[in-house]
């Protein structure tokens, strides 16, 4: 639980800090795009060193970003049994009494995961060095001019801004609920099944009641200092561009436009 990272910002001094909000989502939104054509292990290599480039640019540590990678190797794993059960197809590679693995279930399961440690990799540095309010704003102005088909643009950010936000506070409130029942002796990594599912169900039932309680606590908040929704609102901080914005909205636009070539031409 600790090692979830994802939403969590960290408030340091790099050019990439100090990047709009609008340029960051939407060259996250090309590079994400530019993830899922199928340029091959030269394609995925680029966009690693661009990826590499911005979390060095962002003053982030490596061993930050694979925090946020390390819950997924499960999921990682259970890919590669599945694909290994399913697919038959390609060169055997080896047998394990009468079940063979194909190189097709190797090679696909690798697929999915580069694909996923990218995803993670670009998402992990948007939120780590955009602050809430700030990808607020910045989601807010992207869906404007979907108001004029009645999307209600504030409401949509406002709700992603405080799901993200509140991602970590959750991570934290489950670890300390853990080491509190593990204080009271329920053990929640060994015993039989019955018992690991009454477990988790110590652990669910005050996570869910603390999270109804601070969605109340916040709603509060909101309502004391007379937030209404769909209400015309003004703002402390207006957004602008600047020419750093728009070199890497450039640079995001240039590596889907070289995935592209490589799927389709190269």
């Amino acid at each position: 639980m600790g090692n979830f990272t994802l939403g969590r910002y960290i408030p340091l001094d790099s050019p990439v800090h100090r990047m709009d909000p609008r340029a960051k989502i939407g060259a996250m939104l090309i590079m994400l795009v530019a993830i899922f054509f199928p340029a091959g292990w030269l394609g995925y290599a680029i966009i690693f060193a661009v990826a590499c480039v911005m979390i060095l640019t962002a003053k982030l540590s490596f061993k930050f970003i694979w925090k946020s990678m390390k819950p997924m190797l499960f999921m990682m794993c259970f890919l590669l049994i599945i694909n290994c059960l399913v697919l038959k197809t390609g060169t055997p590679l080896f047998s394990i009494g009468s079940f063979t693995v194909y190189s097709d279930a190797i090679f696909q399961t690798l697929y999915i995961v580069v694909r996923l440690l990218l995803m993670i990799m670009i998402t992990t540095c948007l939120t780590a060095t955009t602050k809430p309010l700030d990808m607020t704003l910045g989601i807010e102005d992207l869906l404007k001019p979907f108001e004029r088909i009645h999307v209600p643009a504030h409401e949509i950010a406002m709700l992603i801004s405080i799901a993200l936000r509140f991602i970590p506070d959750l991570i934290d409130e489950t670890q300390r609920i853990m080491k509190a029942q593990e204080s009271r002796g329920v053990d929640l990594k060994e015993g039989k099944l019955k018992e690991r599912i009454m477990a988790i169900l110590s652990l669910i039932v005050p996570l869910f009641v603390s999270a109804f309680q601070r969605a109340e606590d916040l709603a509060n908040a909101m309502e004391a200092r007379g937030y209404a929704p769909g209400e015309q609102r003004t703002r402390y901080k207006v957004l602008k561009m600047a020419g750093r914005d728009y070199i890497l909205l450039f640079g995001a636009t240039a590596v889907l436009a070289c995935m592209i070539f490589l799927a389709y031409f190269a």
